[in-house]
């Protein structure tokens, strides 16, 4: 079986503050845990490639089940200090293609141009355009080969504007989910603030928020055996 691709920020604090951001962890951990339940193999890449910093609100929000990912060498290894640049990626080798969250994304994710050509890639040769919470940032602004973007007329949900309220983060973040998506013809769907919530439309899939990890996952992966 082909692999999946997961992305992860490599910016580690909000613009123009002192303030720490970075990773989601469980948004990555949580998702690596559920491929390998199935044994389905990845690799993860950050727009540099090298250190990701994680969010330091993210560790308050561990179990077991993300401390067994975080603390085995292959993930601190791999996931951490060490994710592969766009440049060292053939989009042929994946299937899917995972952005993950963390406020961090959303300045280096957008108009990351490598990275969107290989997402492109991979969802024009039937694979799958996932995301979870800010991740979705990942999503926005690919377009296809004749201008479009891929969004566009496609269900699909990330972190809320009322769940930016909640977190204290209005004021900070560079633009609204919502807004950029649906000014970019996608129909955003949501649930009440921090409940799971994931959904597929054709080959996207995307979730909520931290919450909507496993399901994610779950989706796909049942799209992928």
């Amino acid at each position: 079986m082909k692999k999946v691709l997961i992305v992860e920020t490599n910016v580690n604090r909000y613009k123009g503050t002192d303030e720490a951001t970075g990773l989601w962890l469980g948004e990555s951990a949580e998702f690596i845990d559920e491929l390998q339940k199935c044994n389905i193999d990845y690799d993860v890449i950050s727009p540099k490639g090298g250190l990701v910093p994680l969010d330091p609100r993210s560790m308050k929000y561990i179990d077991s089940s993300i401390w067994n990912i975080y603390e085995s060498s292959d993930f601190v290894d791999r996931a951490i200090r060490n994710t592969m640049r766009p440049e060292d990626i053939n989009p042929k080798d994946y299937v899917a293609i995972y952005f993950t969250g963390g406020h961090g994304v959303m300045w280096d994710f957008p108009d990351n141009k490598k990275i969107q050509t290989i997402a492109r890639a991979i969802y024009n040769d039937g694979g799958y355009l996932t995301s979870v919470c800010h991740g979705i940032a990942g999503l926005l602004n690919i377009k296809d080969e004749n201008g479009k973007y891929l969004i566009s007329g496609k269900k699909i949900t990330g972190f809320t504007t009322a769940e930016e309220r909640i977190a204290g983060k209005r004021a900070v973040v560079p633009f609204l989910n919502q807004k950029v998506a649906e000014k970019h013809g996608a129909i955003w769907t949501k649930k009440r603030f921090y409940k799971n919530y994931a959904l597929k439309d054709e080959n996207i899939i995307t979730g909520q928020n931290p919450f909507s990890v496993r399901t994610v996952a779950k989706i796909l992966i049942k799209e992928l055996i």
